[in-house]
């Protein structure tokens, strides 16, 4: 993620952070913890920020995960561009870690949403309308959390959203853009095939928890990273209002969610070509972090990949590319937007 620019700071009166910081080689990953309200329910629900720190390199085990960042570390002066991080079904924000606290050192701040009822702790919501229409409201709610944050909220704006989706992650991400499920579509696919457990384990229904929900998209998000998305759902038509630039990407070899009615379609499909990458002979957990030796021991099915795939390469280059696009798309629309009052 990375072509590096020169810092430039203008320091405003009263006002801790410059108009537009772009990153310095010495930022290290700081982190602070969210709760806000799930719009869903009005309970707490959570998220990690992760962000550039002007402190020295530290290192966090958060879970079984040993994070590159330093709980409530000392925030590097500069304006940031926001990054939402949603995680795929049954999943955590924490097994893209290192995704996210590279970005951070980048200059982004990166907000890493944990989705109540479907997450590595909690199923409740998995294969509901409130799950589908659910985890876009709870990126919103994350985004809006974030800037009103007393800690973060001088170093963030809303002219800068980014959406990090991952699986079931990346049709959160689509939704927030301004794309509509299509709930026949699934129904279709999972007559074509059944055997896809993952997809149709309720023959294409969802579970009809909710009447009072709809899709609704978020008008800050300005730009998607979505990998191995899922996009049975989205047809030529009900994208035709996501106009926001799009990194796509996919594994070849792909079990989980099948490339030719997901990435691939999507490719074809959306109004705006997307950058689309294909890992060749990758599967579907590829994008998860590099897996240490007890999770390799723990989780195999997770953590191997095919004769030939080297996940930490991959990963290099995936958060290379990730903050060149993201340098792009989100900090080059708030530079043409910025007007300094003459000063």
């Amino acid at each position: 993620m990375t072509r590096l620019c020169a810092v430039f700071i203008l320091l405003l009166a009263g006002c801790p952070f410059m108009v537009q910081a772009e990153p310095a080689h010495h930022w290290s990953a700081g982190f602070h913890r969210l709760s806000f309200l799930d719009p869903l329910d009005d309970q707490p629900m959570h998220a990690i920020a992760f962000y550039p720190s002007s402190d020295p390199d530290g290192v966090t085990h958060l879970g079984n995960y040993t994070v590159q960042a330093t709980e409530e570390a000392k925030i590097a002066l500069g304006h940031f561009p926001m990054l939402m991080l949603s995680h795929g079904n049954t999943g955590t924000p924490m097994a893209l870690h290192d995704l996210a606290t590279s970005l951070a050192r980048e200059g982004f701040v990166v907000v890493a949403v944990l989705h109540p009822g479907d997450n590595y702790k909690d199923h409740s919501r998995l294969g509901t309308l409130s799950n589908l229409y659910g985890r876009p409201m709870q990126i919103s709610a994350a985004i809006t959390a974030t800037l009103a944050d007393p800690r973060l909220s001088a170093y963030v704006h809303d002219d800068q959203v980014g959406v990090i989706g991952y699986s079931a992650g990346g049709e959160t991400a689509l939704i927030l853009a301004g794309a509509q499920p299509d709930l026949q579509r699934l129904r279709n696919y999972c007559q074509e095939r059944p055997d896809d457990r993952d997809a149709c384990n309720n023959q294409g229904e969802l579970i009809a928890d909710r009447d009072d929900l709809v899709p609704i998209a978020d008008p800050r998000v300005g730009a998607l990273l979505l990998m191995a998305p899922l996009g049975l759902m989205f047809g030529r038509q009900t994208l035709a209002e996501v106009h926001v630039p799009v990194l796509l990407y996919s594994g070849e070899k792909d079990q989980l969610v099948a490339p030719d009615k997901n990435a691939d379609a999507l490719a074809r499909k959306l109004p705006v070509e997307p950058e689309f990458n294909v890992i060749t002979g990758a599967g579907h957990f590829v994008f998860m972090a590099p897996c240490n030796d007890e999770q390799k021991a723990l989780m195999p099915e997770v953590c191997t990949d095919a004769q030939g795939v080297d996940r930490e390469d991959i990963h290099r280059s995936l958060i290379s590319e990730a903050g060149r696009f993201f340098n792009q798309t989100l900090k080059s629309v708030f530079n043409t937007r910025t007007v300094y009052n003459g000063q």
